[in-house]
């Protein structure tokens, strides 16, 4: 559904101090990204207009949203091939738009199926466009990175890795660094976190994370609500918590809650991520950009990730990685344990668990710090620096 009716509403004449960025996010870790970058180049043009798909942070900076970003928030090859109509409807409205209200920049936040392609029509057009969050090219498919050159002015990159494998094939790239690690503080304190919460200031607290999608926290609920029943069984003063992105994710999950394991006591708090893993003793979570979060809050963790069965069959052979979570590969060494598909069961997660709740771990957040000091760049400035560059020329 349209989030609001102004497709047919011309952008205003940009002027100096008043240029028009473009943007497009699919989830909420894009919208993080983006309300990063809309307040630095607000510091620089306090008049700029930002347009396009944003999320619930990035709309209370004043921009215009003109279909929501849960439309997008659809992984995995099966699960897209459901939506498809939709996306290629939006995809469609959305270069319409913009080639017929040029944008000063288009700005494509990850969401690399959707955005670009969308790039790729904007560029032609005369339309400087930039990816922000460098899709996984150097993992898999490894000649997108054509179709990113063909598509893009620039790409920012979060990771060190990124921009080296785009220096090797001739490509722009700018590494800014990760906002996460500019906002999230050297030192998370676990007493204060517990405090904000209401939570106990003595005792092992777990959060279970399966997700904020909703396909991936319907296939990780089982087995996560399952292990923390195990784990209850063998020590009860254990306190479990369970972190939800929206009111959306928490009604689903409270629903999965009473299905498979009504019994166990567990406390659901909403978007309050951070707080909660700071909170916490270990980690149960899905992989993804959260497995940053925790290494910069710098919590032991337990990593799984489950696709939809056709869509891992169909992929398993491309893809050509030691690791898949984010710590792993930025130490490029096995910090955190990781389960992938048939290994997420409640026998391989229960050691797991138990080791990093009552072990010592003061060797893995050293690890955690050096990657922290190594992405703290200042990257929301650093983005908005090179789409001002950009902007420019």
């Amino acid at each position: 559904m349209t989030k609001n009716t102004s497709l047919n509403t011309s952008l205003n004449p940009t002027h100096n101090n008043s240029p028009v960025f473009a943007i497009v996010v699919g989830e909420h870790s894009g919208d993080t990204l983006g309300a990063g970058l809309m307040t630095a180049l607000l510091q620089k043009y306090p008049q700029a207009k930002f347009v396009g798909i944003g999320g619930p942070k990035m709309d209370r900076l004043g921009f215009e949203s003109l279909f929501t970003m849960d439309e997008l928030a659809v992984m995995g090859i099966f699960e897209v091939l459901g939506r498809i109509r939709r996306l290629l409807y939006i995809r469609k409205t959305l270069t319409n738009y913009f080639i017929n209200n040029k944008p000063d920049v288009f700005i494509g936040i990850d969401a690399p199926d959707f955005n670009l392609t969308l790039e790729d029509k904007l560029k032609q057009q005369g339309i400087k466009t930039i990816h922000y969050v460098s899709p996984s090219v150097w993992a898999w498919r490894k000649k997108r990175i054509f179709k990113i050159e063909k598509a893009t002015n620039m790409v920012l990159s979060l990771l060190p890795f990124e921009k080296a494998f785009y220096d090797l094939h001739k490509v722009p790239c700018t590494f800014v660094g990760h906002p996460l690690a500019d906002d999230i503080p050297l030192y998370s304190d676990k007493v204060q976190a517990r405090a904000e919460l209401n939570l106990p200031e003595h005792g092992n607290v777990l959060a279970l994370m399966p997700g904020s999608r909703g396909g991936e926290l319907t296939r990780l609920a089982a087995p996560f609500l399952q292990t923390a029943q195990k784990l209850y069984q063998q020590d009860d003063t254990l306190i479990f918590v369970v972190p939800m992105v929206s009111a959306k994710r928490a009604a689903q999950f409270k629903q999965l809650h009473q299905q498979i394991a009504p019994d166990l006591t567990l406390k659901i708090i909403t978007d309050k991520t951070q707080q909660v893993m700071a909170a916490s003793d270990c980690l149960l979570m899905a992989s993804g950009t959260v497995t940053l979060e925790a290494a910069l809050i710098k919590r032991p963790m337990v990593i799984c990730y489950k696709f939809n069965t056709l869509t891992y069959h169909l992929f398993k052979g491309f893809v050509k990685l030691k690791w898949f979570s984010l710590p792993n590969l930025l130490a490029n060494k096995s910090l955190v344990p990781e389960l992938l598909q048939g290994q997420v069961s409640v026998e391989n997660i229960l050691p797991l668990v138990k080791e990093r709740l009552y072990q010592d771990q003061m060797q893995l957040n050293e690890a955690f710090m050096s990657i922290h000091q190594q992405l703290k760049q200042n990257a929301s400035e650093q983005a908005a620096n090179a789409v001002e560059e950009l902007y420019q020329s």
